[in-house]
């Protein structure tokens, strides 16, 4: 049993906080832009694209089990799961290329290579993800400092959630001309994965493992399932998780459609001229230079679509950071974790749901939903991994047995088929009433991509807030388990 400090130092949450930013590159790629891509640049049909992202669930219910089981079973001098950090670093950064580049293929060769190269990605995901997340709910067991440590963690995350959803079309079309070359995508995603691999190669030597389990516990696979699939926080969460990503993914695909197919261009426009990111390319200034280094300044009617939906998106990023950095620990200190999730997602649900009735041509109206629904939204990102340290520690004390690994891979394979189910449901509906990529949409089109921006995610956000009520871990309570750990494991040091 380690012995060591439970604080945590600003600089290691700093370093062990990149890699999240590491995953968010690819991660809010996929969420975002990834049926996008499938439909308007690599060129299959929306169903076909949702099916690819549906059918890799399926092999991540094999997947993610075997890497908790993995994980908690590795033995390193660096610990059980740092080593698996380094160990995915190159391979991450490989398939996230490969699952954005485009082949000279027909039809069924493009289905064939995309299902192979997103079931890869997602399955290095998750042998990078599971124990990176794991990692942060065994660097401490104070409850204050994992709060503090997810807290840092999405800020960071946040930052990387900026640079994809701001940047990446502007890219795009800096590097090849149009948000639909597949060359300015493939340079694109080149450059994300480079930065990816630095930020974590730099967690990797930066975080440090603090809690192990007992000192007498027994490994035993069947008892982990038993003990996982027995306990009412874990149960909780996976439902949260599953729901929470399956919205946020059909909300983030359907939104790329809504800015490029829904909102009246010509207001968006003027409503980006107003606000100075209109201009000449030979007489920009030096500000203009800028922001059109990074793709942000609109020249011509090509570029509306891609500065837009950009300022749309890196707007909620920054609400969000804010709303992250003031907000989260401060309510979840006063209010509790729960409370403060219920009440924050239950906001959010409203604020979504009121994109289907705001006018296409009400730029204002379309970015101030944005922010609320940013705002609302915030408080609860650090929340969920934190939670899920909460949930571990609930487990080991009910069954005097840990297994963090075993307990996070159920939550990221939840996260993961909300991300697949998400994407297919979008697909699925935009199919279902006619959408046809890059071509003017009908009436039945538009409405079909409306519900999947704000109606439909609603519901499913309800449903993630239905799955908090069942959640058992209050402040109080936690408080009482943390004390009992320690006692525990104190005295485990006397006996040993």
């Amino acid at each position: 049993m380690k012995t060591s400090s439970q604080k945590v130092s600003m600089r290691e949450k700093i370093g062990y906080s990149l890699g999240d930013g590491s995953a968010n590159l690819v991660f809010q790629m996929m969420m975002m832009f990834q049926l996008y891509f499938y439909t308007d640049v690599f060129g299959i049909k929306a169903t076909a694209a949702g099916m690819i992202l549906l059918f890799a669930r399926f092999f991540d219910a094999f997947v993610d089990p075997l890497v908790g089981i993995l994980s908690d079973r590795t033995n390193t001098k660096w610990g059980k799961y740092r080593p698996w950090l380094l160990w995915t670093a190159i391979p991450f950064a490989v398939f996230f290329i490969l699952a954005f580049t485009t082949p000279d293929l027909g039809e069924r060769g493009k289905i064939i290579y995309a299902g192979i190269t997103y079931t890869l990605l997602m399955t290095i995901y998750s042998f990078n993800n599971t124990p990176y997340s794991s990692l942060g709910g065994v660097m401490t067991s104070d409850i204050k400092e994992r709060t503090s440590i997810s807290s840092v963690r999405f800020v960071t995350a946040t930052i990387a959630t900026f640079i994809v959803q701001g940047l990446t079309l502007p890219l795009v079309t800096k590097f090849g001309g149009s948000p639909s070359s597949s060359q300015g995508w493939l340079w694109t995603i080149s450059l994300f994965a480079i930065v990816g691999l630095v930020l974590m190669i730099i967690t990797f030597f930066s975080a440090k493992e603090r809690i192990s389990p007992p000192a007498n516990q027994k490994t035993s696979i069947k008892q982990d399932f038993k003990d996982i699939l027995s306990s009412r926080p874990w149960l909780s969460m996976f439902a949260l998780t599953l729901f929470l990503f399956t919205t946020l993914a059909m909300w983030g695909s359907s939104m790329s459609y809504y800015f490029n197919y829904v909102v009246d261009k010509e207001s968006l426009f003027v409503f980006l001229g107003n606000i100075g990111l209109v201009g000449n390319p030979e007489n920009l200034g030096f500000w203009g230079s800028i922001l059109d280094a990074f793709g942000l300044i609109v020249y011509d009617a090509d570029k509306v679509f891609a500065v837009g939906f950009s300022l749309f998106n890196m707007t909620g990023s920054v609400i969000q950071l804010l709303g992250v950095i003031l907000l989260s620990g401060f309510l979840s200190g006063i209010f509790g974790k729960k409370k403060v999730f219920i009440i924050c997602l239950a906001l959010t649900a409203l604020f979504t749901g009121l994109f289907f009735v705001v006018s296409p041509s009400n730029i204002g109206a379309i970015f101030t939903l944005n922010i609320l629904k940013s705002l609302a939204y915030a408080p609860t990102v650090p929340l969920l991994w934190a939670m899920m340290g909460d949930v571990a520690d609930h487990s080991e004390w009910v069954n005097h047995r840990r297994a963090t690994g075993f307990v996070f891979a159920g939550i990221v394979f939840a996260l993961k088929a909300g991300l697949g189910v998400g994407g297919a449901i979008c697909g699925s509906i935009i199919d279902s009433f006619g959408f046809v990529a890059n071509t003017v949409q009908t009436p039945d089109a538009i409405y079909g991509i409306k519900l999947t921006s704000s109606i439909i995610p609603s519901i499913t956000f309800i449903i993630g807030v239905i799955a908090l009520t069942f959640y058992p871990i209050t402040k109080k309570k936690n408080e009482y388990i943390q004390a009992e750990l320690a006692e525990r494991r104190k005295q485990l040091i006397i006996d040993n």
